[in-house]
């Protein structure tokens, strides 16, 4: 990962700064269309092999490594039915991307309750075109809310109440 997570120069003659941002966009692409497909080993595939994931969320879960980082994928897809991300904006400067998100899912070990939360990828792409780095934000408090009242909702509709 070295220089691409250290601010290395930027690329020299005439186009390299397009080519650059333009493997990074399509890298940041690619990952979101690999995650919307649900396909783990797609969205294995576009990361490095030393790919950090971090999450800055506490329900997050950090990981090292494409291979510790595709052991997680299936669970993860599986718990979160009908995932999908909506890219809202998708800012790139050489190897970094800032992809702001909509992702809404149906978390399954919550009884499908229904989820929708905004956040933020930032991504580093390395000179394969693969992500070397991926810090995610979103709003964990948002998401125990939105579940609490998806919980609460269940519980009322079944004693024959509704909320006012």
């Amino acid at each position: 990962m070295g220089g691409i997570l250290t601010g290395a120069p930027r690329p020299a003659g005439p186009g390299a700064v397009a080519r650059v941002e333009e493997r990074t966009r399509a890298a940041a692409l690619r990952y979101l269309a690999a995650l919307n497909r649900h396909d783990a080993d797609a969205v294995a595939a576009c990361v490095a092999e030393n790919f950090v994931n971090e999450h800055v969320s506490s329900m997050g879960r950090d990981v090292v490594g494409r291979e510790a980082y595709r052991e997680r994928l299936d669970g993860f897809l599986a718990d979160f039915a009908d995932l999908k991300y909506v890219m809202d904006d998708l800012v790139i400067r050489d190897v970094r991307a800032v992809l702001a998100y909509t992702m809404s899912f149906r978390l399954v070990p919550a009884g499908h309750a229904p989820v929708r939360v905004r956040g933020v990828f930032r991504l580093w792409v390395d000179a394969d075109g693969l992500i070397a780095r991926r810090i995610d934000y979103w709003d964990g408090s948002e998401v125990r809310r939105q579940l609490a009242a998806a919980s609460s909702s269940a519980s009322s509709a079944g004693s024959g109440t509704s909320a006012v």
